[in-house]
């Protein structure tokens, strides 16, 4: 590292700052981000979602990697600020800091923003929750290789640092955009894509439905599923089939199987 700034005081300013930015009110004032972890920020590199700060604590490294990665940091024009362990353990949001945290640009992505395929796959989730199960749903929408995931009247926010470290940095590999069901149900019809709503009230299962064409996958929460409008809405309706005592899957591992059973349907011979 290049003589970076040494923050050896808890009470430092910019260290108050980011703390502040685990509170959402924070983070949109500031339209700023947490990425912490070498995973996360590496991806958010390679999807050139470029950090503005850099703090970085070397006695808490995994790896021989993170110089590489701090280079590349400071090549976009990221600030470097070296923490001693006590102050670095302040600001980060782990159990088991890396000693890699960055401060970004918040993920802002529009409706217009997303690039349609012929027959595009969308993820539309609806008042997810928890961060992990949003971030998960990343994950797994990534690895199948979705067109954008939708989050429509949010109850999480989609920059907050559990969903970054729950998608493992994948929050910047494709566009995931915030919206309400009005809006994203007119783009949804305007761009000719078929609504497939999971739910426990019907009789089709997952997999007996075409998914080749464009599809938008809509899920909602365990406990109260999705709302009226998206189920008067969809164009179809199909539950995965609970054979044993539990009514219901976690929503990301339901996104998961639906978005493979799309990903079956599109690559059998």
């Amino acid at each position: 590292m290049t003589n970076p700034l040494l923050i050896t005081s808890l009470q430092n300013p910019r260290i108050k700052a980011v703390v502040g930015l685990r509170q959402r009110s924070d983070r949109d004032e500031h339209r700023e981000m947490i990425i912490e972890g070498y995973r996360e920020l590496k991806r958010a590199l390679d999807n050139r979602h470029l950090p503005k700060a850099l703090f970085v604590c070397p006695e808490l490294f995994i790896g021989t990697n993170e110089p590489v990665l701090i280079e590349q940091c400071r090549e976009v024009g990221a600030e470097l600020f070296e923490c001693t362990k006590p102050v670095f353990e302040k600001i980060s949001y782990r159990e088991r800091p890396e000693g890699l945290l960055a401060v970004a640009p918040q993920v802002r992505w529009t409706l217009n923003d997303i690039k349609l395929t012929k027959n595009p796959l969308i993820v539309v989730a609806e008042a997810i929750e928890k961060p992990g199960n949003l971030g998960t749903i990343l994950r797994s929408a990534d690895a199948a290789g979705v067109n954008a995931v939708i989050v429509c009247d949010r109850c999480t926010d989609i920059n907050n640092p559990n969903v970054v470290r729950a998608s493992t940095g994948t929050l910047f590999s494709l566009p995931v955009v915030e919206t309400t069901t009005e809006e994203v149900l007119a783009w949804l019809r305007k761009n000719n894509i078929q609504i497939l709503a999971a739910t426990p009230h019907t009789d089709f299962e997952y997999y007996s439905v075409d998914l080749n064409k464009g599809t938008a996958l809509v899920v909602g929460t365990e406990q109260y599923g999705l709302s009226k409008k998206w189920m008067n809405e969809a164009d179809l309706k199909v539950k995965i089939p609970m054979l044993g005592q539990a009514d219901s899957l976690n929503v990301a591992s339901a996104t998961t199987i639906l978005l493979y059973e799309a990903v079956r349907q599109r690559h059998r011979k």
